[in-house]
């Protein structure tokens, strides 16, 4: 992947007021010659760290993110993290991405009109399977009530008031992104390997996101990722809508997910939400 000078090498004398940390270089390939991200040793101190390092990072080229060990207790350095596979977001259209994505697991997932073979999905009108990418929904026709950091960073204050209970913990990173969407990219995050082995592409969705619904990475796990929404869909027709996009980005949302149907999960997960949690199997 493209990238700007790395910062995290300089750290240390930044000028940067961290807490105790560590930097995380270990890969599915080894060590990495460079740092990939900075990340606490224990929960964020109190609510203005988000805001704070948002402030003082961004300067070095350095955004902030959540991240967490999960059930298994499993940390930065043993998420297979593969920058070495990772290309550059810009280089891919969110539109072809989603569309491939949809092709390939909404027809064999719910070709039949029934999402895991159970409650019914894309496909609802009675037609045989779910039918062409319908493309990008449209950006929501109401404005944004906040700034969308204001957002990001209201939600990752609610993670770090009980850090302890989210996901098996959370602590404050660091990671050198220019843009919150290609936080994932930039530290080469294999979450979704089973989806997709180059997260750029998904990364080029999130830029899409930002765009159009002032979307911001807030946390990340081994195989999870949360994002604040600073504009969501205010009406049931946009979030279907956006709804087939979170299916083609990620299936195992509604496959894995009850009630297993794609209408539901819009109406609870989409509509109106200023958060969005994905989970890739």
């Amino acid at each position: 992947m493209a990238t700007l000078p790395n910062p995290l090498p300089s750290l240390a004398t930044s000028g940067l007021d961290l807490p105790p940390g560590s930097l995380v270089d270990a890969t599915l390939d080894g060590t990495w010659h460079e740092p990939l991200l900075w990340y606490a040793d224990g929960p964020p101190a109190d609510l203005r760290d988000w805001s704070g390092l948002r402030a003082a990072g961004r300067r070095l080229g350095l955004l902030p993110v959540l991240v967490t060990g999960g059930r298994r207790g499993q940390w930065p350095e043993e998420w297979d993290l593969h920058p070495e596979g990772t290309s550059y977001p810009g280089d891919h259209d969110a539109d072809e991405v989603l569309a491939g994505y949809w092709t390939e697991y909404a027809n064999d997932e719910v070709g039949d009109g029934t999402a895991a073979g159970e409650n019914a999905g894309p496909g609802t009108d009675g037609s045989e399977g779910p039918g062409s990418w319908p493309g990008l929904a449209p950006a929501p026709a109401r404005e944004a009530a906040e700034d969308p950091d204001t957002v990001a960073a209201g939600l990752a204050g609610v993670i770090a008031a009980d850090a302890d209970t989210w996901h098996g913990g959370a602590r404050m990173a660091l990671v050198p992104a220019r843009r919150s969407a290609d936080i994932p990219a930039a530290i080469g995050w294999s979450g979704p390997m089973n989806h997709e082995n180059d997260v750029a592409r998904l990364c080029a969705v999130l830029r899409s996101w930002e765009d159009r619904y002032d979307a911001r990475v807030v946390l990340l796990g081994f195989d999870t990722m949360i994002v604040s929404v600073g504009r969501p869909p205010a009406t049931i027709e946009e979030a279907r809508a956006l709804a087939a996009e979170h299916y083609a980005f990620c299936p195992d949302n509604i496959d894995q997910s009850p009630p297993y149907d794609l209408d539901a999960y819009a109406e609870k997960a989409v509509l109106n939400q200023e958060a969005w949690s994905f989970w890739w199997d």
